[in-house]
């Protein structure tokens, strides 16, 4: 998987001139790296070392990509800075994250004591061959359908369709299902 996320970042930057620059300098191939160790470990029941692994890919690239996040191949992450993904996002193929883009939650459940339940979807999906630009906050399990654009700066609460180009306008007018 990370020669394909390699090749993504190769192919979608056209600032990227070599893949060992890739590979050494970029801040979300490095962060790959490691979420793709520590997302491995998580699966295999070690949560603590996952969690340091990926504590010190934060603290590296100021990426935080939780180890129980689901990444498929071909993940780019331009610049990077700021990028969160929460425990149960699960993201496809050939998807383009800018910077500060959160894939965050939006509330917890909570039991009849008020205890937050663990373990229950609360994070987006993200489809294949989509891109978020930079800023981009989306909260809650919603699902980004294949295709889609979400720009810059942009907060969604709300799935959006296959096909769909979301932008601060278009939200301003409750269209949140707008093809491209």
């Amino acid at each position: 998987m990370l020669v394909s996320d390699l090749h993504a970042a190769y192919e979608s930057d056209p600032a990227a001139t070599a893949y060992p620059e890739i590979l050494l300098g970029y801040p979300g191939m490095i962060a790959l790296v490691y979420h793709r160790l520590a997302h491995a470990l998580f699966r295999l029941g070690a949560t603590l070392s996952a969690r340091l692994i990926s504590s010190i890919a934060h603290s590296k690239t100021a990426i935080d990509l939780h180890p129980g996040a689901e990444i498929g191949p071909r993940f780019f992450i331009d610049h990077g800075t700021g990028v969160v993904v929460g425990e149960t996002a699960v993201i496809g193929e050939r998807v383009r994250l800018y910077q500060a883009v959160t894939l965050g939650a939006r509330s917890f459940p909570v039991d009849e004591n008020g205890i937050v339940v663990k373990g229950t979807p609360r994070h987006p999906i993200v489809e294949d061959d989509v891109v978020i630009y930079a800023g981009a906050t989306l909260l809650g399990r919603i699902t980004i359908g294949r295709g889609s654009v979400i720009g810059g700066n942009v907060w969604l609460t709300q799935s959006v369709l296959a096909g769909s180009n979301i932008s601060q306008a278009t939200l301003k007018g409750d269209m949140v299902s707008v093809g491209a």
